[in-house]
This record gives structure tokens, C-alpha cells and sequence, in this order.
């Protein structure tokens, strides 16, 4: 009995491990070279380090918007492939690159047309010497754009096929090109922040020329050629936009809500900046495999719903809910054990120390219990069309609990930095509480967009 329904299963657990395990790694390195590549830019000088944290700012709303659009794209491609119709699974991801590519260029060409007022609008008046790295920074950061959503539409079009691994693989090699490109153009040839820029974008041109070459390849269900000869297609284009433009607001409400919260901490002292700043870069890597398996419930659930076997999708979700459970406890556990060792390796004062330490425990416990059914659970939602919802949901919880709670338990109920760790976790229960009545009451299944 079990044997016959484990065969009527779209995926095998042989499926899931190839699909989960390079997606994890992926997410692993890139946090990894991530921290090495801040801090080669920090022997450049304090101006530097200012101008590469001040423009990743405008970067990641940019790249999270991108991001956002592939993954809608994805979307529509996986359904297409779990209906069976691999005519339209094709066209649909020649529609993502075409929109992604137009969108990029004229974002990368109004950056870089209004680069220097658009640069003194957002950070207003700042030194001199970190305006001018600022513009040399994202200079070359704004040319990138093109090669970055490039790689991120062809990389969302792979995983929607379940291949993991050449994302990965390609994302490694580029990781590594930049660390490389990094040594040469800084201490090599002593370029600064633009050596750093320009090692950024060289890598982004690669992993965009790799993976739209892999593209082109028969071996997999999705191949895309010509590709100066697409033409847009209103109606699949607007497919796409309906997952992809909600998901993009509700990742730049998300990366307005930080910046926001810290300029808030920004007022609570040194002490606060430092530990809001170290509690960041470890609570990162708590809720790290919970980030890659959410990545990998989209191509699964946008499968079972491109089918219209919703049971299926019910049954993917639970399982795989159940493994971001399992392994976030397990790197939270991790992270937990080792924390006395990391933070000797940052040198902190003793109170920032503390600060920090209460930090991680507690939102080491939130990720646990709550950060998967806060995040990975809307996963399922969006592979099925319900994007909407995600964003109406995610944006009030986000302004009222995430910001407001932040101002009343840091600054007015005199929490500090932790009051805003506080807040957080409460805008995570509030939105969980609203998926977990979401997904009973099944109203995601009645927006599959193909």
C-alpha cells in the first residue's frame, strides 16, 4: 500500500536531498564570501566601508526586486511543467528574461543617468571623501544590474526544473572570482573601492554568461536559444508581474522596515550599533537552511499546483516544513554552542557582548519555533499563485509590529536593542498566525496563475 502511494508522489526523497542540499551550500558559501568580501573592502579605509554599506542599500531593494520578478517567472514556469506543457514552460521563461532584461536596463540607465543627485536624495549631506567612493562604487555596481538579473531569472528557471546544482556550482566559481578579483584590483593594483566594484561586476558578467550558455543546453525540460529574437507576450508577461510585483514590494517594504529600525538603534549608542550589527551577521546564519529550503518549496509546490493536485502540494509542504524545522534547530544548536568562541573573535566590550549574547538566544529560540511558519509557509502560497495575500499580510505585520513595536519596546518602554529583536519576533507570530489560518482555511488555492 505505502509502495503504490510513494509512487503516485511527484518527487522521490532522492529528488528532494539533490534538490535541498545545493541550494544550501549555495546560500552557505555566499554568506561565507560575503563576510570575506566586507572585510577586504574594510583595508580600503573607513570611507570605503562607508560607501560600499551606504550604496548596498540601494542595491539590495534593486537586486531584491530582480530577484523577486525571477521568482515569479519560476512560478509560472513550474506550473507549466507540472501541467505537462513544455511549449509553454518554454516561452514563459523566454518571457521572464526578455521583461527582466528590459526592466534592469532601464533601471541601470536611470541610476546611472541621476546617479550623483539620486546618491545625495538618499544619504543626504555625508563626508566628502565617502561621496566620492559612493559614486565610484555604484558606478560600476549600476552596470551590473543587467548581468545580476540575468543570472537570477536563468537561475529561478533552473530550480524551477529542480536543477540546483548548476546555480550552485556557478555561484561558487563566481564567489571565488570575486574574492580573487578583490586581491588583485585592491592590493594588487591598489584601485580602492573602484578595484572592489569592478571585481563585483566581472563576477556578475560570468555567472550571467554561464548560465544563459547552460540554458541553452538539451538536457533539461527548459531551453531557451535566440535569444534576440523573443517578443513579448502581454498576457505571459502579465502572468509573471502578478507574482513577481507583489513578492518585489513586499521584499523592499522588508528592506525599508531595516533601515528604518536602524536608524533607530543608531540612537541607543555605540554599544547598540556594534551588537545589532554582530547579532545580524550571526542570526544570519540561524536562519540560513530555513532561507534555502523556502528557495526549494517554490519549484516543488508550483509543480503539484501546475497539476492541480493540491494534495500533493499539501503533502510537500508538511514534509518539507518538517525538514526546515529539523534543520533549523539543528544550526541554531550549532550556533548556540559555538557563540561563546565567536564573539571573543569580534572583541567586544563587555556590554555589547552581553547585549549580543541575549540577542542570539532569543531570536535563536524565535527561528525554531516560529521563523518557518512565518516564512517558509508563504512559500507554498506564492508557487500557487497567491502572492497577494503574502504581500498584504507581510506589509501590515511589518509597519505595525516589526517598526511600530520597535519604537515602543526600544524607545519608549526603554528595551533598547533588544526591544527591536523583541519586536521582530513578534511581527514573526503575528504573520505566522495569519498563514497558519490562511493555509486551513485552504484560500490559496484559488489564485493558481496558469
Amino acid at each position: 500500500m505505502n509502495a503504490n502511494i510513494n509512487q503516485q508522489h511527484m518527487f522521490s526523497n532522492k529528488m528532494i536531498r539533490a534538490l535541498l542540499v545545493p541550494i544550501i551550500l549555495e546560500q552557505l558559501l555566499n554568506s561565507i564570501m560575503g563576510t570575506a568580501d566586507t572585510m577586504m573592502v574594510s583595508n580600503v579605509g573607513s570611507a570605503a566601508i562607508s560607501a560600499v554599506s551606504l550604496v548596498d542599500s540601494i542595491n539590495i531593494l534593486v537586486i531584491q526586486a530582480f530577484s523577486a520578478l525571477a521568482a515569479g517567472g519560476a512560478i509560472v514556469c513550474a506550473q507549466y511543467i507540472g501541467q505537462g506543457n513544455k511549449e509553454r514552460a518554454n516561452e514563459s521563461a523566454r518571457q521572464v528574461l526578455f521583461i527582466i532584461t528590459l526592466i534592469s536596463v532601464a533601471v541601470s540607465a536611470f541610476c546611472l543617468i541621476f546617479q550623483k543627485p539620486l546618491l545625495r536624495l538618499i544619504f543626504g549631506a555625508v563626508e566628502a571623501d565617502v561621496m566620492r567612493a559612493s559614486e565610484i562604487y555604484f558606478f560600476y555596481t549600476a552596470l551590473s544590474f543587467l548581468f545580476i538579473a540575468a543570472y537570477d531569472a536563468a537561475a529561478s528557471i533552473f530550480r524551477a526544473q529542480e536543477n540546483t546544482r548548476d546555480p550552485m556550482l556557478i555561484s561558487m566559481v563566481s564567489n571565488v572570482m570575486n574574492i580573487v578579483g578583490n586581491a588583485i584590483m585592491i592590493w594588487g593594483f591598489h584601485m580602492g573601492v573602484a578595484g572592489a566594484a569592478l571585481a563585483t561586476l566581472i563576477s556578475r558578467i560570468f555567472c550571467a554568461v554561464v548560465v544563459l550558455a547552460e540554458l541553452r543546453l538539451d538536457r533539461q525540460p527548459i531551453v531557451v536559444r535566440d535569444y534576440l529574437k523573443i517578443r513579448p507576450d502581454g498576457k505571459m508577461i502579465g502572468r509573471i508581474l502578478a507574482l513577481g510585483i507583489p513578492s518585489g514590494i513586499e521584499n523592499s517594504m522588508f528592506q525599508l522596515g531595516k533601515i528604518i529600525v536602524l536608524s533607530l538603534v543608531s540612537t541607543f549608542g555605540t554599544y547598540a550599533i556594534a551588537a545589532n550589527a554582530v547579532s545580524n551577521a550571526i542570526a544570519l546564519f540561524q536562519i540560513l537552511p530555513g532561507m534555502a529550503i523556502t528557495l526549494a518549496i517554490t519549484p516543488v509546490i508550483s509543480r503539484c499546483v501546475g497539476a492541480g493536485d493540491y494534495e500533493q502540494a499539501k503533502y510537500y509542504n508538511k514534509k518539507l516544513m518538517l525538514i526546515t524545522y529539523v534543520s533549523m534547530t539543528a544550526m541554531v544548536l550549532f550556533i548556540f554552542s559555538l557563540l561563546p568562541f565567536i564573539l571573543n573573535a569580534y572583541n567586544l566590550s563587555d556590554l555589547t557582548a552581553k547585549t549580543t549574547a541575549d540577542i542570539i538566544h532569543f531570536h535563536g529560540i524565535g527561528a525554531i519555533f516560529i521563523w518557518p511558519v512565518a516564512f517558509s509557509l508563504p512559500a507554498t502560497f506564492r508557487a500557487a499563485g497567491d502572492a497577494k495575500a503574502c504581500m498584504y499580510i507581510s506589509s501590515i505585520s511589518m509597519w505595525i509590529f516589526r517598526i511600530g513595536f520597535s519604537y515602543v519596546l526600544g524607545k519608549y518602554m526603554g528595551m533598547g536593542v533588544f526591544g527591536i529583536w523583541v519586536a521582530m519576533v513578534i511581527d514573526w507570530v503575528f504573520r505566522a498566525m495569519c498563514f497558519v489560518i490562511r493555509y486551513f482555511k485552504g484560500s490559496w488555492k484559488k489564485n493558481a496563475i496558469v
